[in-house]
């Protein structure tokens, strides 16, 4: 979604991290809305920011579901594997510096465990996932059907032949044609987006 050049882009960074953040208040919301206010005669800020709330069996599932959540989001905001450690860990600290402002340091080791379990999860999972959907096959088989890629978008002429012949063949055998054009060639054309 976010992803794009590799220059560094300090506002596409605090676009992702304010994301993060709306998307992680506005899942915890809906997961204390489900399993604390039907319990509970007024839900109010207390349930997200005050550390002694947290011994509620309702607030840590919420906590827990939400890193969960937190980590598909993470796949789709973050994008890299190695950037999930980052953003979750700097989700984290901003949730420790909004609890702080609203009801002082937390004090509970419920709290802590809570926390540092739920950035455990969001790390770990989202890592894996990204991970996964990185590893995904490159989808040289949409550009086959289109015809978007022009002699002008195709630099490569190796690259241009492939698609050509991949085009003519009546049925595609990947193992054939794959195998003569190196990944650098297929990954230029994926990076030409034509």
């Amino acid at each position: 979604m976010f992803y794009g050049a590799a220059a560094w882009d300090p506002w596409l960074i605090v676009a992702q991290i304010v994301c993060l953040q709306c998307l992680y208040y506005l899942t915890l919301g809906l997961c204390l809305s489900v399993l604390v206010a039907p319990r509970v005669s007024k839900m109010s800020l207390v349930y997200f920011f005050d550390f002694a709330t947290v011994t509620d069996w309702g607030v840590i599932a919420s906590s827990f579901l939400t890193s969960i959540a937190g980590a598909g989001v993470l796949v789709y905001l973050v994008e890299r594997t190695r950037k999930c450690l980052d953003f979750s860990s700097t989700l984290y600290i901003i949730h420790l510096f909004i609890c702080l402002l609203y009801g002082g340091w937390p004090s509970t080791i419920t709290w802590w465990v809570v926390n540092i379990t739920g950035l455990a999860v969001m790390v770990l999972l989202g890592e894996h996932l990204c991970k996964k959907r990185e590893l995904r096959d490159i989808p040289v088989g949409r550009y086959r059907s289109t015809d978007r890629t022009s002699a002008s978008c195709i630099k490569d002429d190796s690259v241009r032949k492939l698609l050509q012949r991949a085009r003519s063949s009546s049925h595609l055998d990947h193992g054939k044609w794959l195998n003569e054009v190196d990944l650098s060639s297929i990954q230029c054309l994926i990076a030409t987006r034509c």
